[in-house]
């Protein structure tokens, strides 16, 4: 499929001069991307976005921002036929314990079903939100592959050059 619209990200203050790096989730980690991969993990809202942020205890310093994208290659979690054709199932994507895998095995399961979608060409996942607080039309897309033009267009908007001062 393909996305064409607003994107939104919470980020912590101390990465808020990168708001199109992916170094965070390359270098730890995320549910939908091993280690030593790059992700971006955006939302198609903000309420969701903050959700996301702020997952454990009090809200926390955040700084919201915003993209306009238009990316090909879209793998949509919503199908459940997709999902099944991949060896995947959506309860599995939803799987708290992703972290204890990654440890155990060295990559969980739902990175590795990321990873097979990357190496089909896939450049981005549609996934619904488990942050506390979401229902099942709170969205996120996952990006592996992005940058400043089609098919995988990322556009930060800070028109005052806010970010760069």
């Amino acid at each position: 499929m393909l996305y064409r619209g607003p994107l939104y990200r919470a980020l912590n203050p101390i990465y808020a001069r990168e708001p199109l790096s992916g170094r965070g989730a390359e270098l730890y980690g995320g549910r939908f991307n091993p280690k030593g991969v790059p992700a971006l993990y955006s939302s198609l809202t903000v309420m969701t976005a903050l959700r996301e942020a702020n997952q454990a205890g009090s809200l926390q310093p955040t700084m919201l921002v915003s993209y306009d994208a238009e990316i090909a290659d879209v793998f949509d979690c919503r199908d459940e036929e997709a999902l099944k054709a991949e060896g995947m199932e959506a309860a599995a994507l939803a799987d708290t314990t992703w972290r204890d895998q990654m440890k155990a095995t060295g990559e969980a399961r739902a990175q590795s079903f990321a990873r097979r979608l990357m190496g089909k060409g896939f450049r981005a996942l549609l996934v619904r939100s488990f942050a506390p607080g979401a229902t099942e039309s709170d969205l996120n897309l996952v990006l592996w592959d992005w940058g400043a033009s089609p098919p995988s267009r990322l556009t930060l908007i800070d028109d005052e050059n806010r970010l760069s001062r």
